[in-house]
């Protein structure tokens, strides 16, 4: 579980080829306590640390993970946001972000509003139909408030000190981001379809396969 604060920003130094894609990220913070099997979120996605190289992390993309992400299009020299998995008594800055990627994105707008940016993305439906204004939502691994919502895109505001510590300062319109809703949101309509109301307006859960 992540919480979409991102620790740094790394620097692709390596892409391999194939169905199983091997990824290396130089870092620095990230770094410290990590090991072996430890999850770490790249551009929001966890991914797993296969091993270590003095200041480089080695990670394995599966083709599901290549297909479902934005990773694929990473080259050496690519900005890529990090963040280690949350302790169980780390402090919960950002929302609830599990690493698990709802839909690929694009950067549409991005225009200056006071000292801050309204970024504009165009997004899939998987994505906007968890989506509400003054609601959570993660970019590339960033947790961001969203400040409207439309048909086909959606609309955050970014401060200049998020911009500078992301991998932000350097996307520009047409590149594409990772997108991850709500998880409250998915689940809340999962569960909805085996709540009905009965009488006296009591509601109970109920198997929707025995209905």
């Amino acid at each position: 579980m992540f919480t979409g604060l991102v620790e740094e920003v790394g620097r692709v130094v390596g892409v391999g080829e194939g169905g199983m894609r091997s990824l290396s990220v130089a870092a620095r913070k990230v770094l410290e306590g990590t090991r072996e099997g430890d999850s770490v979120a790249v551009n929001g996605v966890c991914l797993t640390v296969e091993r270590r190289e003095g200041q480089v992390l080695v990670f394995n993309a599966m083709p599901e993970t290549l297909r479902r992400t934005a990773l694929g299009g990473l080259r050496p020299g690519s900005p890529v946001n990090l963040e280690r998995a949350m302790p169980a008594g780390g402090r919960f800055g950002g929302h609830l972000v599990q690493g698990h990627v709802d839909g690929v994105g694009e950067v549409l707008d991005v225009r200056p509003e006071g000292g801050a940016e309204l970024w504009t993305f165009r997004a899939p439906e998987s994505v906007l139909r968890y989506t509400v204004e003054k609601g959570s939502i993660c970019v590339d691994g960033i947790s961001l408030t969203v400040v409207s919502v439309k048909e086909n895109s959606f609309t955050v505001s970014i401060l200049p000190q998020t911009k500078e510590s992301t991998n932000l300062k350097e996307l520009e319109v047409g590149e594409r981001v990772n997108l991850e809703a709500d998880l409250i949101g998915k689940y809340v309509e999962r569960l909805l379809p085996h709540v009905v109301r009965v009488s006296g307006g009591f509601e109970r859960s109920v198997d929707r396969d025995a209905v």
